[in-house]
């Protein structure tokens, strides 16, 4: 599908899940804006390079989506926001009476509050354009839970609650809020993490895969960014112009369990 005359914002979108997604909106058409914190050469550069690989208009804008004032200026900076992918998240491993009250705060604003911010700046652009596709990646911890993700594992709830609240309120316009909901992913940072876990568990590679980090994904293999690239240029599609308020899992079949 075309994806052409449409601007997406995706938030925390310089690696990872918001990078794939980026990348697949652009494969698609759409105009992209890239954002993370850090505001760094590389950043713009990474915009720069997206642009100019899939034709298409590609920026970085620069805001801390820990700060409310932030991710709305994010979307007034951007000037148009036909499709907002909330991604931007955090983690923080703790049980909870030990833990620190300021990752919980951190992950609560990052992870959840940012979506609130960003989707009430967006509504009206998108009422003024008449059309707009909302996209919460949410996660497999947004419809069951583990042990020892307290904050994580509550915002993403609360991300997929506040999902349905958002089409619900725009649910005679042609305007759809939907969260993806991802099991483990292969991204650069749990690539990174594959050979500290080998030494722990003295495994080899395939081992740790299998048996410690897809452990409760039944597929045993990861999704990819590309897949979930995929799955939120299907939303934008007219085909998805009924699909509202509901979560499309992209998990090896975890939450079947």
């Amino acid at each position: 599908m075309s994806l052409n005359g449409k601007t997406a914002i995706v938030t925390g979108s310089t690696s990872g899940i918001g990078l794939g997604v980026a990348r697949e909106l652009a494969r698609a058409g759409a105009s992209v804006i890239l954002n993370s914190f850090t505001d760094r050469e590389e950043d713009h550069d990474l915009a720069r390079e997206i642009g100019e690989e899939f034709g298409v208009t590609a920026r970085y804008v620069s805001a801390d989506m820990a700060k409310p004032d932030q991710c709305r200026a994010l979307v007034e900076t951007a000037g148009a926001c036909d499709i907002l992918v909330n991604n931007a998240g955090i983690q923080h491993v703790a049980a909870i009476e030990e833990f620190p009250v300021e990752k919980w705060d951190a992950i609560i604003a990052i992870n959840l509050s940012s979506t609130f911010h960003t989707t009430a700046a967006a509504l009206p652009l998108m009422r003024k354009a008449g059309w707009g596709r909302i996209i919460n990646i949410a996660s497999a911890h947004g419809l069951t839970a583990s042990p020892y993700k307290g904050a994580y594992v509550a915002a993403k709830h609360g991300m997929v609650g506040f999902t349905k609240v958002t089409a619900l309120e725009t649910a005679r316009e042609p305007i759809t809020a939907n969260a993806i909901c991802p099991g483990y992913v292969l991204t650069p940072l749990v690539e990174d993490q594959i050979p500290d876990t080998m030494k722990e568990y003295d495994m080899s590679r395939e081992e740790v895969i299998e048996q410690v980090m897809l452990e409760r994904q039944p597929s045993k293999e990861f999704a990819t960014v590309e897949e979930l690239g995929g799955t939120a240029v299907f939303l934008c599609s007219d085909a998805a112009a009924q699909i509202t308020g509901t979560t499309i899992s992209v998990d090896g079949g975890w939450t079947a369990l």
